[in-house]
């Protein structure tokens, strides 16, 4: 299931030699066409074509974990790693939303606010914050790339 995404392609903000040991970040992903995706034990999914934004955080190791995603998982671990592994998916850009892994959830929720849940509980099984997804569908969302 290993992608080979190559940094040269995504976009960093800021470089990632740059990002802290803890953070939040957020992937911008890009879908060309409509999708039936299996994420796991949630289920299974139809993804609009689109832009989404998946919003996650690290208390240790943020650079490895990005590294992680950009370059495709050899194993499936998290939501995220299904969605990554499909075919048509693209990360289009990365950012560090936060230097403190604690503000994951005010983040995520502050991009729900103008955006569409496509797949509940993707990336918030383990959400204190009562969020109802942690990625999203955000065509048209003021920032998108």
């Amino acid at each position: 299931m290993a992608r080979s995404f190559t940094s040269a392609r995504v976009g960093f903000d800021p470089p990632l030699k740059d990002w802290p040991d803890a953070g939040v970040y957020q992937l911008w992903i890009r879908l060309p066409r409509n999708a039936r995706i299996t994420i796991g034990r949630l289920g299974r999914f139809l993804f609009p074509a689109g832009t989404y934004v998946y919003t996650g955080r690290a208390s240790r190791a943020l650079p490895a974990r990005v590294s992680r995603h950009v370059s495709g998982a050899r194993k499936v671990h998290w939501h995220i790693d299904y969605l990554l592994a499909h075919q048509q998916t693209r990360i289009v850009r990365v950012a560090l939303a936060s230097f403190d892994p604690e503000a994951e959830c005010e983040l995520n929720q502050a991009i729900a606010a103008q955006a569409r849940c496509v797949a509940g509980g993707f990336g918030s099984s383990d959400c204190r914050a009562g969020c109802g997804s942690h990625l999203w569908l955000v065509d048209g969302f003021e920032g998108s790339p």
